[in-house]
């Protein structure tokens, strides 16, 4: 089964490696809404359960169904509960062409500090090449995250967050 498996990932990746192009970094920007799939009454815990965070996005693709990502996210004060912006380090592997899925881990980093635990998320999107090297990614992401400023207050919440997102992106 496992000499099944290996096969199974070498024909994907040498696939992939036939029709790799020249342009293989992407660099751009982005935005994400979220929100935790618990509601969070503002009044209680003086944060926020739902926003808008701006993304900074490279990619690097060593061949052309495969990808690898690093994005950092920026959330306003009120995310987590956070008094100050929050910054949040991700990295992913994306397997796809125009339609892709994606899996990745990053971190939160506020007020001075990493969080305890890192987040995992998963993906799925849509890639369109809309002008010649200029793409366009919308995609919706479903991350598993703790809070640990509301998990302190009320464990029974759960702050796993979803989000949309967009990205535009410059192949070189």
């Amino acid at each position: 089964m496992h000499r099944i498996t290996a096969l199974f990932f070498i024909l994907i990746i040498g696939a992939g490696m036939v029709g790799a192009t020249e342009q293989r970094h992407r660099l751009g920007g982005g935005a994400h809404y979220w929100r935790t799939i618990d509601r969070i009454k503002d009044d209680d815990y003086k944060l926020d359960d739902n926003g808008v965070a701006w993304l900074v996005s490279y990619q690097f693709a060593p061949a052309a169904l495969v990808k690898f990502e690093a994005d950092v996210e920026i959330f306003p004060s009120g995310f987590g509960g956070y008094d100050k912006t929050t910054f949040a380090p991700q990295a992913y592997l994306v397997v796809g062409s125009g339609l892709y899925v994606a899996g990745g881990i990053g971190i939160n980093y506020a007020d001075g500090k990493f969080a305890d635990d890192p987040f995992y998320a998963i993906r799925a999107g849509l890639d369109l090449e809309v002008l010649p090297s200029l793409h366009l990614d919308i995609n919706a992401n479903y991350r598993f995250i703790d809070w640990q400023n509301i998990k302190e207050l009320d464990k029974h919440i759960n702050t796993d967050t979803i989000t949309l997102g967009a990205a535009l992106r410059l192949a070189f």
